[in-house]
């Protein structure tokens, strides 16, 4: 890896209308306010902070069928795409901060706008990878990978969403690999055995070791060809006991030092072009200890993306 500090570009994505429960639009706010920017500078990041963005609300929404708020999330994830792009143009790793998981599509997209060969590496509970004819909830933090059409293999699928005409597939079912899985509906599972998309449930993390699935989906997504990686990391992939303030927490979660691992071995590439930390709710904390814990794993978590590679560096931590 280059020894040059590593450019940063922070996008505050307060949003939170891609499920039902308010106050993750507060995840940024709390992440900011534990000292991210200060700390990624104290690793020589280069750090340009872009602020937060502003979604406006579509009057008048009306649900597409039973998917909610179609037209708010579509030009919330439209607004996201077009910034994160403009990180990219700027030769700097964005870094998403904390809101609902709906806006995972526009932060792909835009970074795929710039780096078309992109791969993800998704950390979650959950595969996020319902379709408007499969949720059983209508939340679209649910179903922001395929419902924008990421995915080229379902595309003509899937009926067309109001807010979401501009997303072009930039996805094959190769280019992802799911790692945390304890919560996956019916139809999801269905549509990954299908597509024949790679993911690590945390039964096999139990079973092989997260050193070893690591090695596995760093193989599968590098070892032939180096290209970017969009990491997407929920939270919610870590065991609850460490991050409880968030909106849908499963037990049996990563533990921290194998969500950390997850980060390190991806810093260890060089290849980490995009970041989003998803998820992070201050409101759901039931004490203000559960809110530390929360968003200091979160930012443990990011600082370790950027720049903890040396072995014995625990700045992490």
């Amino acid at each position: 890896m280059s020894s040059k500090p590593k450019s940063v570009g922070i996008i505050g994505a307060p949003f939170s209308k891609g499920q039902p429960q308010g106050g993750v639009e507060e995840g940024p706010a709390a992440l900011r306010n534990a000292g991210l920017t200060e700390k990624l500078k104290e690793q020589e990041c280069d750090v340009k902070d872009y602020g937060n963005l502003f979604f406006a609300d579509v009057p008048n929404e009306t649900p597409f069928q039973i998917v909610k708020n179609p037209r708010t999330v579509g030009k919330a994830n439209e607004h996201l795409a077009g910034v994160v792009a403009e990180v990219k143009k700027n030769g700097r790793t964005s870094l998403v901060l904390g809101r609902d998981h709906s806006l995972a599509t526009g932060s792909i997209s835009g970074h795929a706008k710039v780096h078309p060969h992109l791969c993800v590496i998704w950390v979650d509970a959950h595969s996020d990878i319902n379709t408007p004819l499969t949720t059983p909830s209508g939340n679209l933090h649910g179903q922001p990978v395929p419902v924008p059409f990421l995915l080229k293999e379902l595309k003509g699928q899937i009926p067309d969403i109001p807010g979401f005409s501009w997303v072009t597939p930039c996805l094959s079912a190769k280019d992802i690999v799911y790692i945390g899985l304890r919560d996956v509906d019916p139809g999801e599972h269905r549509i990954l055995k299908d597509l024949g998309i790679k993911f690590f449930s945390m039964t096999e993390v139990d079973k092989l070791g997260i050193a070893k699935v690591m090695e596995e989906t760093l193989s599968y997504l590098i070892g032939r060809k180096k290209r970017p990686i969009h990491l997407s990391y929920d939270v919610d992939g870590l065991d609850p006991s460490l991050t409880p303030a968030t909106s849908t927490p499963v037990p049996g979660g990563l533990t921290y030092r194998e969500g950390l691992y997850i980060t390190e071995e991806i810093c260890k590439t060089g290849l980490l072009s995009g970041l989003d930390i998803m998820e992070v709710n201050p409101s759901l904390g039931k004490t203000p200890d559960e809110v530390n814990w929360t968003v200091n794993t979160a930012v443990a978590l990011i600082l370790s993306c950027f720049g903890v590679a040396q072995e014995g560096n625990h700045s992490a931590n």
